[in-house]
């Protein structure tokens, strides 16, 4: 890991607008001079948990934490038990919430220039991040101050690159519908603004007149940040968007068809991330148009039988991905699933992933997920079942459809219609939220 220091904010100049907030676009001088007074009420820490649900609030804690070289502990949810869970393993840390922010930011400061020049070590704990518990317990992973900046500038690289056919070099403005407390939301709408010259609203729009407004609030090019779940939301929608010059998506895989239906409803490019709680982000695909993944330079991937080992110069040691992964090109690669995900019946094997993909495509199907909900019986076959989001469908039509998409192995016994599914912010779902949404739904096995 390189030794020296990197910038805070990678910026010379102090009026150049990073975040938009109050109504309108702060600068760089502005946000460190918010910066400054809240790290001056840090306590003598080594660990600060950032509870802000407020994206400038978060980003400016962010700041403060790294201004007085603490660590950021980002809680896998905002659940009492989660986040007292989190203090007891960093005895000592200190909670920052939106409160204590604007308790510092709204009490009066004499004048006086903000440090726009600060820099913090590369090698610099900067953030354990946990991972969100869908496929587990949530487990924490270090981010050094080089490590974050070494994928983020290849994040920025890519979404120029999206954005250059019809806005050249212009500052892109982010808008983002996920939090910035998982690693996802920090990457895309803390990082990009800290280190690569972009902007970002302050917002998190949910449904779609919000994010419509959010967008026409901040000047073009507009880069949407979003997920496969808000996505598919935004094509179902009449609501009518600014222009966006790119779509960035990530938390779960995007089928093409959808990936086609938003370029073609907001005039757009979608541009598909690939990382993970562990990696950050290590490739992207134009998912519209292409089906296999683009490492960024300097990663390699080892595939395994199950598994595969990532390393990228940033990285202090590889790391171990829990996908099925088949390289195509040196540094290219598809993905086949993950080895949760892989199941088998009757000696036939499959992906939950594309069984659940393959639901969806159902048309009237607005949300759905395939899954094995428990051990079968000894002898017995272990089927799979469906919770399924289809408010003008009945289950026995969405199983004649499914039934000529998929081998009759992987019919979901049962198919149960469901009010909606219980995904977390991120438009994940956790197994233990999955499974207490089937006990309530599903029937009993003998």
């Amino acid at each position: 890991m390189d030794a020296q220091d990197a910038p805070l904010i990678d910026s010379a100049d102090p009026a150049r607008p990073i975040l938009w907030a109050r109504g309108r676009p702060l600068s760089v001088a502005e946000l460190m001079a918010d910066v400054e007074r809240v790290a001056a009420t840090l306590p003598a820490v080594t660990h600060v948990i950032n509870l802000c649900e407020r994206r400038d609030h978060f980003l400016i804690a962010y700041c403060a934490a790294l201004l007085r070289g603490h660590t950021n502990l980002m809680p896998p949810s905002r659940a009492p038990e989660v986040i007292d869970d989190v203090q007891a393993r960093f005895a000592g840390s200190y909670r920052c919430d939106d409160d204590s922010v604007a308790r510092t930011l709204g009490v009066e400061a004499g004048e006086r220039a903000p440090r726009c020049d600060a820099r913090v070590p590369s090698g610099h704990a900067a953030e354990i991040a946990f991972t969100s518990g869908s496929t587990g317990a949530p487990r924490a992973h270090l981010k050094r101050w080089g490590h974050l900046l070494g994928s983020t500038r290849f994040n920025a690289a890519r979404i120029r690159e999206c954005l250059a056919p019809r806005h050249g070099g212009a500052r892109p403005w982010i808008v983002a519908t996920v939090p910035p407390q998982h690693m996802y939301g920090t990457e895309t709408s803390i990082l990009l603004p800290l280190a690569a010259d972009m902007a970002v609203h302050s917002a998190r729009p949910l449904f779609p007149a919000d994010v419509a407004a959010a967008l026409a609030e901040v000047p073009a090019p507009r880069v949407l940040v979003t997920t496969p779940v808000h996505l598919r939301a935004l094509v179902a929608s009449e609501q009518r968007f600014p222009d966006v010059g790119a779509v960035v998506s990530a938390t779960a895989p995007l089928d093409m068809p959808l990936a086609r239906a938003v370029e073609q409803a907001l005039g757009t490019t979608v541009l598909e991330m690939f990382g993970s709680t562990e990696t950050c982000v290590i490739a992207t695909r134009l998912t519209a148009r292409e089906e296999s993944w683009h490492l960024y330079p300097g990663v390699t991937l080892a595939p395994g039988p199950d598994c595969a080992e990532v390393d990228a110069p940033w990285f202090d040691a590889p790391t171990t991905l829990q996908d099925v992964i088949e390289l195509v090109a040196p540094d290219r690669f598809a993905v086949r699933g993950r080895n949760t995900d892989m199941i088998e019946v009757a000696g036939k094997r499959a992906s939950l992933a594309d069984l659940t993909r393959r639901l969806l495509a159902v048309a009237g199907v607005k949300d759905a997920v395939v899954f094995q909900p428990d051990a079968a019986p000894a002898g017995a076959v272990r089927r799979v079942a469906a919770l399924v989001v289809a408010p003008d469908l009945s289950a026995e039509a969405i199983s004649a459809h499914l039934s000529r998409a998929i081998d009759p192995a992987f019919m979901p016994r049962p198919l149960v219609l469901v009010p909606a599914l219980p995904r977390n912010e991120l438009g994940k779902l956790s197994r233990e939220a999955l499974l207490r949404l089937a006990a309530a739904h599903l029937p009993h096995r003998p």
